[in-house]
């Protein structure tokens, strides 16, 4: 291959890089949650639909379930196979940290329920099903909180407090992608 055909691949891949790195760069990454696109392009992945029905299935309300779905979309663009912005120890949908929640600690990470499951740590269902584990077995986790609020932005003010912990989260934009989760998916109630 000569020099013009390298010139063809470099431009046909750099928008594909791009993207990639768009995707890398999600999550709370140490800046407080990176901006991970607009609130519309966020809820319009199958992945999200798939989380709202999973919580709405889990008797979750619509405004709660959207609450869940507005962290997890600042988090990781609900992508499952995410690793935090710039090496940092956040994985998966939720940013569980390597090291904690994600490998090591007791009967409360992603990798040994995953085991005890046969799947894969990686899968979105996965993830989904430990999200609900983790809220429902320990009580810090705020699953009472999340079942009292009654507006978008109290289900994502509780979700983000208890479950993320996220210390210096960019809370106007999960309760925008929440708010689009809910538009897209609430079907107004």
């Amino acid at each position: 291959m000569g020099p013009r055909m390298n010139q063809l691949t470099a431009r046909l891949l750099t928008p594909c890089l791009l993207a990639s790195l768009s995707v890398v760069t999600a999550g709370c990454g140490g800046s407080g949650g990176e901006d991970v696109g607009s609130s519309e392009s966020a809820v319009t992945s199958a992945n999200n639909k798939t989380a709202f029905d999973f919580f709405v299935s889990k008797g979750l309300s619509s405004v709660q379930a959207a609450g869940v779905v507005g962290n997890l979309d600042q988090e990781s663009s609900m992508n499952p196979s995410i690793s935090q912005y710039g090496g940092g120890p956040g994985r998966g949908i939720a940013q569980w940290s390597a090291g904690g929640r994600w490998d090591t600690d007791s009967h409360d990470n992603v990798v040994w329920y995953a085991h005890t499951k046969g799947d894969s740590a990686y899968s979105l269902a996965l993830q989904l099903d430990f999200v609900w584990y983790e809220l429902e077995t320990f009580g810090g986790y705020g699953l009472s909180e999340l079942r009292k609020a009654t507006t978008v932005t109290e289900a994502t003010v509780a979700f983000q407090d208890d479950f993320e912990g996220c210390g210096q989260c960019d809370q106007s934009q999960r309760v925008a992608y929440a708010e689009a989760a809910m538009s897209a998916y609430g079907h107004g109630g």
